[in-house]
């Protein structure tokens, strides 16, 4: 049996934020890489981890920090376990970095992460800029999903 490289597919699941798309309308997306300690990595390739409340910010110092990403405990780890929630710094260039502080500078904008996955062996976050919706926005955007999922069920029947 080869020992399993780089560039072969992984088996650690992609973990996504699927109360953003509705919550929120994207505007930008960015992919950063995320600082972990090991028992953390080990934890998400297990796919133990919670992105429902987590949002992401720049500091004043031009750091990018995620708060709220829950990720349990490493159920193999012992006394060097992680901490389940605490701020974790995300990695990004300088002028990626300050776009998305220029884009989130308005009211109502914010930095939501959108999927946490391993591309190439690294652990991987995917950001949005978001703009908060409105309550009707929501229900607008489900009316015409809906409409969209009639037309195709209509269309596919005539197919038949």
């Amino acid at each position: 049996m080869a020992a399993k490289g780089k560039n072969q597919a992984n088996d650690a699941p992609r973990i996504n934020n699927r109360r953003a798309l509705h919550d929120y309308t994207i505007t930008a997306k960015l992919e950063c890489g995320i600082v972990l300690a090991g028992s953390e990595v080990k934890a998400l390739r297990q796919g133990k981890a919670t992105l429902q409340e987590s949002f992401a910010r720049v500091e004043p110092d031009n750091q990018l920090t995620l708060y709220g990403l829950h990720i349990d405990l490493y159920d193999k780890a012992n006394i060097h376990n992680h901490e389940t929630v605490r701020p974790r710094r995300l990695l990004a260039h300088k002028r990626e970095i300050k776009k998305l502080a220029d884009e989130t500078r308005e009211k109502g904008t914010a930095l939501i992460p959108l999927a946490i996955y391993f591309k190439e062996g690294r652990a991987k976050v995917e950001i949005a800029v978001g703009h908060g919706r409105k309550h009707h926005d929501k229900r607008e955007a489900i009316r015409k999903k809906e409409m969209d999922r009639e037309l195709r069920r209509a269309t596919s029947v005539r197919k038949r």
